[in-house]
């Protein structure tokens, strides 16, 4: 799947999705099973630490809808995400992807109007970053980085 300028890997089973939200939610950080049924907890659902160890080994793959509403707690996404045919899932990746170039300072800021609730509707945040992504293709290239490049 590719979305906007990044490649999105096939998130078709529960372990894929779960793997890719660890992934993008917990960057560069080793998140355990406890740790998490833990996060899930604070913000008030129920998953063991076992279940979800159970979900990364593949062998959980068609969990109840209870188990699902724990995930998206967990990481603070809709529950629908992990459905076996999720109509979310592109919803999510661009919130995500919107985030990270949020966290990079690629983005500084938004302001919506009108905007309910639910936030931001996944079809502005791909213009917005489709917006992003056409203003670097458009910048001149930096003179330094040229004569770096010729003097090599």
């Amino acid at each position: 799947m590719d979305i906007g300028d990044e490649h999105v890997p096939e998130l078709q089973s529960l372990r894929q999705k779960v793997e890719y939200m660890l992934e993008k939610t917990f960057p560069g950080q080793k998140v355990s099973g406890r740790t998490f049924a833990e996060l899930v907890k604070e913000r008030g659902g129920s998953l063991s630490h076992s279940y979800f160890s159970n979900i990364l080994a593949g062998k959980v793959t068609q969990p109840s809808e209870e188990i699902l509403k724990a995930l998206g707690l967990g990481f603070g996404v809709d529950w629908r995400f992990f459905k076996e045919e999720s109509e979310v899932v592109g919803d999510v990746v661009a919130g995500l992807r919107f985030l990270a170039k949020r966290r990079t300072g690629e983005i500084s800021g938004v302001a919506g109007r009108g905007v309910d609730d639910d936030g931001l509707p996944a079809e502005l945040l791909e213009f917005a970053l489709s917006l992003l992504a056409d203003t670097k293709a458009e910048q001149p290239p930096d003179p330094a980085a040229e004569d770096g490049i010729r003097g090599s």
